[in-house]
């Protein structure tokens, strides 16, 4: 069997469940930016059929979420000509991939996946079937590309790691070289952000304490009045990256000024080595206003023209599928179904 030789093709995708964080800029988005350009084709997506798995949306409030979300995909950088911006529900092929991946896939792999058991907690029987099952569906996102590089954070590596078991096990199976073996792209100095109020614990918006977190939506006054405020030590800050090994707090501002400013963490302490943080924090905030209230001032432009959102993720579907559709085809025909309809 020759080896096939796949389009480079970067697939990622957030859940549209409200409320972006500079962990998803930095973890995420930044990352879904950098690598728009010749040496890729990017699909970035909302996926809100993983939204629905956890917890029930109101409809107004997930359509909310998903526009308000693409608004920030685009406001950080995401130019829609460059690479195809979609909502996961308009293209079909996502959950028509992700039954046949339901077969594929094993329960003692679903099993061993360590967010559900995370997200279930003790009340795993009360879960619904689909948070269980995501994972195999968000495989079928990035196969039904043919990506070949995932952009992640180290929290969802797993995930593809059951993506390529899943592509392998189908090639085998049907005696095909058709699902690529797609790799996670995990780097930058900031892939998980942590807490402003606690560094051992990761910025979430699900945190009771807005202070935690620097939201996307935040104007310049409350960047800077949350980065003042963070939680610090109370020694100055080492010249070498070793230094910060146990001050989980220090580690966490330094990440995110060496990830806003686009240098090494070694490369930033070479410049504040020696400061305190009443010198430090004010840098911070100056550099994170700057690189972030432009952001923040487009997703509210953009969400007052919710028509012009709404006709980016229309296009985006319409290119995607053509992607999509005839390789939801050739899988058809691989498993021996009856090739769908074409409309």
């Amino acid at each position: 069997m020759s080896e096939t030789q796949f389009t480079p093709r970067v697939f990622s995708g957030i859940q549209p469940s409200g409320g972006l964080t500079l962990g998803n800029y930095l973890g995420a988005i930044k990352r879904f930016v950098d690598m728009q350009g010749e040496e890729f084709e990017t699909v970035y997506c909302m996926v809100d059929l993983h939204a629905i798995t956890a917890k029930f949306l109101e409809p107004e409030t997930l359509r909310k979420n998903t526009r308000e979300l693409c608004a920030g995909f685009i406001a950080s950088g995401i130019d829609p000509e460059k690479s195809i911006l979609i909502n996961q529900s308009q293209v079909p092929e996502h959950a028509q991939l992700g039954w046949i991946f339901n077969c594929v896939a094993r329960m003692g792999w679903m099993q061993r996946m360590t967010q559900f058991k995370d997200k279930a907690g003790k009340n795993a029987q009360h879960q619904s079937l689909g948070l269980f099952a995501y994972p195999a569906l968000m495989a079928a996102d990035i196969l039904i590309y043919h990506a070949t590089h995932v952009p992640v954070g180290e929290d969802q590596k797993q995930h593809v790691e059951l993506t390529r078991d899943i592509a392998a096990k189908f090639n085998h199976d049907y005696g095909v070289d058709f699902f690529p073996m797609a790799e996670p792209v995990i780097e930058g100095a900031a892939t998980r952000v942590m807490s402003l109020r606690d560094g051992s614990k990761k910025m979430s918006k699900s945190d009771p304490s807005d202070a935690s977190r620097i939201n996307m939506t935040d104007d310049a006054d409350a960047i800077a009045k949350k980065i003042r405020k963070a939680k610090t030590d109370p020694d100055a800050l080492p010249s070498e990256a070793k230094g910060l090994e146990e001050r989980p707090e220090a580690r966490n501002l330094v990440n995110i000024y060496a990830a806003l400013s686009e240098q090494s963490v070694d490369q930033v302490l070479a410049e504040v080595g020696g400061k305190q943080f009443g010198e430090f924090k004010p840098m911070l905030a100056e550099l994170a206003v700057d690189k972030l209230a432009p952001i923040s001032s487009e997703m509210a432009r953009l969400m007052n023209e919710q028509d012009e959102i709404d006709r980016i993720l229309t296009r985006g579907a319409e290119r995607a599928r053509e992607i999509t559709a005839p390789i939801l085809r050739q899988t058809y025909d691989i498993v021996g179904m009856v090739p769908p309809v074409q409309v």
